[in-house]
Order: C-alpha cells, then structure tokens, then sequence
C-alpha cells in the first residue's frame, strides 16, 4: 500500500519524560490536486497507547518545531506524553519536511482540507498503529485560523484547543510586524535555499524576539526558535488571517473548544488590541460571541506571556490548563 511505503519512520525516546516519538509521512492532496506529503512526528508515552491524540497545527514562520524546541522543559510533545497524553506535530504544507508548493494557491481552504486528510489518517490507524477513537486538534497563532476552519468545515474531531489567536487582533501591531519583521525567503541567508518564489516569506534575523517573546522568556529558547524558523505563504497568511481569525469561522464548531492566549501577546493582547487578555473571565467574554453553545468555549490566560506562549518560562501552566481542560471533556 501507498500508505505503508510512505511510514518510514525513525524512533526516539527521552529518558526524561518516557516520551516515544517517531517521525512518518502522509499522503494528503496537494494545492492543485496532485500529490502531496505531510511529515510529522507522533509522541506517546512510552509505557501506554492512548485511544485519544492531540493533531498540533503550528503558526506562520514556524514548523512542528514549536511544539518540541529541543529543549525538553519547553516540549509540549514530551511534557503531554509525561502525562499520558499522545500528540502528533505535523509540519504544515510548505513547511519543514513537507512538501513545499508554489505559495499562490496555499490558501486556507488548502490547509483545512490537508489537516483533514491527516485527521483521517489518524482514525485509520496509519499514524503508529493506533485507530484513534477521539482526535483534537489542536492550533497556534496562524495553525489556530486553519484549525478553526478545518473543523468548522469537517465536523471530524472531538474536541478544538486555539492559542496564540483572538477574534480582535492589534491591527497596527501586526501591520508594523509584518512590514518590519518579515522579508521574502529568498532574500534570507537561513532559508534562501528555500527557493526564489517571491511569495514565500519568513522573519527578519532577531525579529522573534520582539514579534511573540515576553521578558519571560529564556534566551536559549529564543536562539532555538531562530534557528528553527521557517517560511510562510503571504497569500496564505491573507486568507487565514480574514477567514480563519477575524470573521467568525469558529461559529461553525460545534465542538468543545479551549482559547488561550499570552497576556502579554502583542499580535492579540497588546495596547494596540482590542481584546482585553488580563483574565480568562475577560478574554471569554469577547470571544464568546464568536463561538456556537456547543463549543462550551473555555478560556485560559498564561501570565506575561507573549504571542509564542508554549515557548516561555512559565509555559508548563499552560500545558498543565490544557491537560486539564481534556480531561474534564473526556478527551
């Protein structure tokens, strides 16, 4: 079969967490219809097999890096797996060792419909063996747009987790973001090799740091993410960023859903933002409106955190909030 060439997978684990992670292809369809792979690294524990999996969607600039940095205390692939929970990262179309499309038609209707190939590849039982009964998927930043409009579009998962996003982002914050913290991949010595497809952008060298990092923030976690960044389509990000953030694409989730943001995010929760992130009561209340009743919304704010906020000193509040939320939902 198709499928089974395509697992070629490679098998780690930490002797910290008890993690086992190994890393697999999927088949899914492409922009254009043809053919197309998504890489992805699956996360268990190492002495259980959970019937439930979190599905991570990283955010623009980013791969599935973000969810495992190489720094085991800023892992929330390790850290779940700790705790009995089993995740898998995918990198996006475009990103890290997926396969890499013109940056034109990677719209958001593209994205959803690749996340639901691997959401059907998950139940299948393609990803390590296991016929997952309940998926979450699970969103940041850019990755939480195309999660809302993949569920919201499929109906195929049991439970949505947001981060990084808020239905009012700091219009002013992001337009100077972008103009002065990102630049065309070709023009970047990390990623030039990328190729010359004008459209294809990336961050500015030390840009992170003042996009999605705190003062909370480790300097080596930081150095970590520069190293590890990655491209984004500029059509793309267009299309998440109206259909899947600012117009409420969520009201079609008739899903649980957990929200949660950093308090010190500037894309979302700065002085130029429109939503107030002090508290998770606050947070809830402007966002409610964007959600059906049968999201249950529930709302998490990680104090002084920035846009990143798996990726800052406190972040193991914030994995141990969602660990909670899943459980409470019987996810």
């Amino acid at each position: 079969m198709l499928i089974t060439a395509l697992l070629a997978a490679s098998l780690l684990v930490s002797p910290q967490t008890g993690a086992m992670c190994s890393e697999l292809d999927l088949p899914v369809t492409g922009p254009t219809g043809g053919a197309a792979t998504v890489h992805g690294q699956l996360c268990k524990p190492a002495n259980a097999n959970p019937t439930s999996v979190q599905l991570l969607v990283h955010g623009g600039t980013y791969n599935r890096a973000y969810w495992d940095i190489g720094i085991e205390q800023y892992s929330y692939q390790r850290d779940m797996a700790r705790n009995g929970f089993t995740t898998f990262a995918v990198d996006r179309l475009g990103a890290g060792q997926s396969t890499h499309p013109a940056s034109l038609p990677m719209l958001i209707n593209v994205e959803a419909r690749s996340m639901h190939e691997v959401v059907s590849h998950l139940r299948a039982g393609h990803v390590g063996g296991t016929a997952f009964q309940k998926v979450v998927i699970v969103g940041h930043s850019v990755g939480s747009g195309i999660v809302a409009a993949e569920a919201a579009t499929y109906h195929d998962v049991d439970g949505v987790v947001l981060s990084g996003m808020t239905h009012m982002p700091a219009v002013p914050a992001l337009a100077v973001g972008a103009a002065l913290g990102l630049t065309p991949v070709f023009l970047d010595n990390q990623l030039a090799h990328l190729g010359t497809d004008p459209l294809w952008f990336t961050t500015r060298p030390g840009a992170r740091r003042g996009l999605f990092y705190s003062a909370n923030a480790d300097e080596a976690v930081i150095a970590a993410d520069e190293a590890t960044k990655d491209e984004v389509s500029v059509p793309g990000m267009g299309t998440v960023a109206v259909f899947g953030i600012v117009l409420p694409t969520t009201y079609g989730i008739d899903v649980p859903v957990f929200q949660a943001v950093g308090s010190q995010d500037v894309l979302f929760c700065g002085l130029l933002a429109l939503r107030d992130c002090s508290s998770a009561a606050s947070l809830r209340a402007g966002e409610a409106p964007y959600y059906r009743p049968e999201a249950q919304l529930e709302t998490y704010v990680l104090p002084g955190a920035g846009h990143s906020l798996g990726l800052h000193r406190n972040a193991a509040e914030y994995y141990d909030a969602t660990r909670n939320w899943l459980r409470a939902k019987g996810l």
